[in-house]
């Protein structure tokens, strides 16, 4: 478990003393503000997403923190973040899936890509790399003694690992369709107490988080007990900090901004809804930032602290992307930061997981964005 990824220094990474290197990012307090004038009915609809849920449950208000923990600081290696979390079996759980993920970035980086696929070594075999991230996680996930179920994306069944304290769904690499092209890919996961991944939602989540291997491998993670969302950087200058996980930057708050990724743009054919937001982030003049990976795409909106990622449905082009293994735990991580999330109706942490191949429809983003999303998509085009 010792592999060490590289990464490359940016115009807007620092060095810290010798030995560290952090990069600049959006910072606690943001001012905030709109950007352009909502519509009346995304004020409509953010009222109306507030005032149809019992106190506790709307999007983003029940994981939001009032206030950070001023315990958690820039700086700090992650077996400090992982003390201060009150269930040491959790922290173990969090603590492996790090692990597991500083290799699988490794593997990542010294994959062999054709135009076919992406393999790296394994003993005496080749494996293509998603399964074989899959497999670095899992064995991490048995080895770890506390994890009494786990299920992959790769295989969406529920295994049995052998402990008695939580249950992780993971997809081990999500984007491995572009990791030949050099694109970021990452890894997402949630950890659930007990011993079952179906009839459970995202909001009884422990932690979640997502590895995003790119020009750096960085972690952000959010736990239950520790408020906001932390981003981790996995450091390799050859110094004494070589190949420790140090904490770059914490997120409270997403504002509004004229950021989008749109992802499923078929959907725009027969989904008026979905065509009707896309034109009006277009005359908004809206930036485009969407990479077609689902981890960048989504970890920007925390980075950025501002922007929308929506995955819209429609009756041709139906929901892909997984609530187990996707959609709850990046709501997870983006509500803890200050964000929403949405079905089009509900926070994505309310979505029943009433199987391992659950799917849906997603929007993540600011409060604005997403009230925007629920108003013109919501769900009536998706049949």
């Amino acid at each position: 478990m010792g592999f060490i990824v590289p990464f490359a220094h940016t115009s807007r990474c620092a060095w810290l003393g010798a030995s560290r290197t952090v990069c600049s990012g959006p910072r606690l307090r943001r001012q905030h503000r709109w950007w352009g004038k909502p519509s009346a009915g995304a004020v409509r609809s953010a009222v109306r997403m507030v005032a149809s849920h019992p106190a506790g449950t709307v999007a983003g208000q029940s994981l939001k923190a009032s206030a950070p923990d001023e315990r958690v600081r820039d700086g700090m290696r992650l077996h400090e973040f992982l003390a201060l979390m009150s269930d040491p079996k959790l922290a173990v759980a969090v603590d492996s899936m790090f692990m597991a993920c500083k290799v699988v970035g490794y593997e990542v980086r010294t994959a062999s890509c054709s135009k076919e696929e992406c393999v790296n070594a394994f003993g005496d075999q080749q494996l293509a790399i998603d399964l074989l991230a899959d497999k670095t996680i899992g064995d991490a996930m048995k080895a770890s003694g506390v994890i009494a179920v786990g299920s992959s994306e790769e295989q969406p069944v529920e295994n049995q690992y052998g402990g008695d304290a939580f249950s992780v769904a993971w997809d081990p690499l999500d984007g491995s369709s572009i990791v030949d092209t050099n694109f970021s890919v990452g890894t997402i996961y949630g950890i659930w107490p007990g011993q079952r991944l179906t009839g459970i939602t995202g909001r009884q989540m422990a932690a979640a988080g997502m590895a995003v291997y790119g020009p750096r491998t960085s972690m952000t993670v959010a736990v239950d007990g520790i408020p906001g969302t932390h981003e981790f950087l996995l450091i390799d200058n050859f110094s004494g900090q070589h190949g420790m996980w140090i904490l770059v930057q914490s997120f409270y708050t997403i504002d509004e901004g004229k950021l989008f990724a749109p992802g499923n743009l078929r959907a725009t054919r027969d989904n008026p809804g979905y065509n009707e937001l896309f034109d009006y982030w277009l005359r908004n003049k809206y930036q485009l930032r969407y990479t077609g990976g689902m981890v960048p795409d989504c970890n920007q909106i925390l980075i950025k602290g501002k922007g929308v990622f929506a995955n819209p449905a429609s009756p041709s082009a139906p929901a892909k992307l997984r609530v187990l293994y996707e959609v709850a735990p990046i709501a997870y991580l983006i509500e803890k930061g200050g964000g929403a999330s949405s079905d089009g109706e509900v926070s994505a942490l309310d979505i029943p997981i009433d199987a391992t191949d659950k799917r849906s429809q997603v929007c993540y983003g600011s409060f604005g964005e997403v009230a925007r999303f629920n108003e013109l998509v919501g769900k009536k085009y998706m049949n």
